[in-house]
């Protein structure tokens, strides 16, 4: 019989302070933290050990996973996403254990949606919980930098009761576990992935622009690892003890006074897609949902025609797709 054990990802000795957070977590390398998932040459692990390049072109895409399953905990990396032409492209970091629960997955999702040269790209996040994908709670969101540029830090922050989604520190998405919501809030063991792939369909306004091979490779880097949660057996799938495992003490609970003032600022600035505004999929927002009235007044300015109740035209004007969650992007 498998023993069920609980260890905390510490294997690196080099500690990262994650900027606001008042403990430093660990960096981990990759072979420490991550494994091969698909794509053969075009994951490439350079020679310090710590920095991975995920390409996409003509041939595949690549993506790798964590060593471990965890319940709850804090989990980021810095990403740098590929520039110049990058419709289609889609690159993701997120839980998941959607190879171990086939039919009732949950999943925390980062993606980042490429675009048209001269466009930005954008960011969407989501959460499912046993199997809920037909109830998606999808966000997405502008960003105040250019992500092709530089490093940023990407995060996710996941307890018994709260997900919350950091860019740079900076929390740009919180949501609560209500009682409503049930098995919709992600509970089981997940691990981490990171991909690149074509998502030439839906991707980039809503499937109407392609990704180009003409620009191949598109590389995306990644690097600073933070593995920092409650590791379980990947038998017993058995997190019980997980939430009073002293070493839980150094993860963030929630969100500071400070950092919920720089939320509220990006959002009522930067939001562009929320289902909890989206009155067409949802006539009553759900349950997990806090309004906001600037935040309803950006997407009214983002998107008149879902968000604000203009008639929708056919003309040039107001060119909506809608992408594969049944909302529409726009370039």
């Amino acid at each position: 019989m498998v023993i069920f054990h609980l260890r905390i990802f510490v294997l690196c000795s080099v500690a990262l302070l994650v900027s606001g957070f008042s403990r430093n977590l660990p960096i981990v390398s990759f072979d420490e933290g991550y494994t091969h998932l698909f794509g053969d040459s075009n994951l490439r692990v350079l020679e310090d050990g710590k920095s991975v390049h995920l390409s996409l072109d003509q041939r595949t895409g690549s993506g790798f996973l964590s060593h471990d399953l965890y319940s709850h905990g804090f989990f980021s990396a810095s990403i740098k996403l590929p520039s110049d032409y990058t419709a289609g492209v889609v690159v993701a970091f997120y839980m998941s254990n959607a190879e171990m629960f086939q039919k009732n997955h949950d999943e925390i999702d980062f993606e980042f949606l490429g675009n048209i040269r001269g466009k930005d790209w954008r960011i969407q996040t989501n959460i499912y919980g046993n199997g809920s994908t037909s109830r998606g709670r999808e966000e997405r969101y502008g960003l105040w930098f250019d992500p092709s540029e530089d490093f940023h830090q990407y995060g996710i922050l996941w307890t018994e009761n709260l997900i919350v989604f950091y860019v740079d520190n900076v929390p740009i998405r919180e949501i609560k576990r209500t009682e409503a919501m049930g098995g919709d809030f992600p509970s089981k063991p997940m691990s981490l992935y990171a991909t690149i792939w074509d998502g030439s369909g839906w991707a980039t306004a809503g499937g109407k622009y392609k990704v180009n091979y003409k620009y191949a490779p598109f590389v995306t880097e990644l690097s600073e690892f933070v593995l920092h949660g409650c590791a379980v057996d990947p038998i017993e799938l058995s997190s019980d003890k997980c939430e009073t495992a002293p070493e839980m003490a150094s993860i963030p609970t929630g969100i500071t006074p400070e950092q919920r003032t720089k939320m509220a600022s990006f959002r009522r600035k930067s939001i562009q897609y929320s289902y909890c505004y989206d009155s067409a999929r949802y006539k009553v927002p759900p349950t997990e949902c806090a309004l906001d009235s600037k935040e309803a007044e950006q997407l009214r300015r983002f998107d008149p025609v879902r968000f604000g109740g203009v008639p929708r035209h056919h003309g040039r004007r107001h060119r909506h797709r809608s992408s594969r969650d049944g909302s529409s992007s726009s370039t």
